[in-house]
């Protein structure tokens, strides 16, 4: 090959690149749904890998969340003991106050228990094992926050609200607790097991 010949195969050889590149950009965009509207190629799955890094993820975010709600609440009823206030509540109220103590502290030990694992079994190739085992204790502990809640809430209101008007202010509090944290999940889950059921029969 000559000296003169060299551009024109560079030439050609720029324009081949150029002409590559712009097709990956037209095949990343009809994936995305942009441009044309067409759809060459589908996304690809998730490795059992990515899938459990995924989820261990999505727990620690839940775990910041529902930490932050339950340190704050346990360290208001921990000061409620050293306020005058406390000596003029009746056995009953001073009954309610300690298990309303007791289940916040065992709320806080199961929503910290997925921080726990992961620093005793780091590196152990356990990830499987701790991600079932933290979202069991991360619906554990959010039921125990939930009683907590309701027991603090009967507490304040017993020594406010005359009569039984607390306990059912309690009662309809609670009542949405459990519409909104646990049967509305477990009625989405069943809509979308459904869907995915007729999906497959189709």
């Amino acid at each position: 090959m000559t000296m003169t010949e060299q551009p024109a195969g560079s030439a050609i050889e720029d324009a081949a690149c150029r002409e590559h590149a712009a097709c990956r950009e037209h095949a990343a965009c009809c994936e995305h749904g942009a441009g044309h509207g067409t759809k060459h190629g589908a996304e690809e799955p998730e490795t059992p890998r990515e899938r459990v890094n995924r989820r261990w993820n999505e727990i620690l975010q839940e775990t910041r969340v529902t930490q932050t709600g339950v340190q704050i609440l346990f360290g208001f009823l921990l000061s409620v003991a050293f306020t005058p206030t406390f000596r003029q509540l009746e056995t009953l109220d001073r009954g309610i106050y300690v298990i309303t103590v007791v289940l916040g502290a065992a709320a806080t030990a199961s929503l910290i228990a997925p921080v726990a694992m992961h620093r005793f079994l780091a590196g152990q190739r356990m990830k499987d094992e701790m991600v079932e085992a933290a979202g069991r204790l991360m619906v554990c502990g959010m039921v125990l926050l939930a009683l907590t809640i309701g027991c603090t809430l009967l507490l304040l209101l017993r020594f406010v609200l005359p009569g039984v008007l607390a306990e059912v202010l309690v009662g309809a509090v609670m009542l949405w607790f459990g519409l909104c944290w646990y049967v509305l999940p477990l009625r989405l889950r069943r809509r979308a097991a459904r869907r995915s059921r007729t999906a497959g029969e189709a």
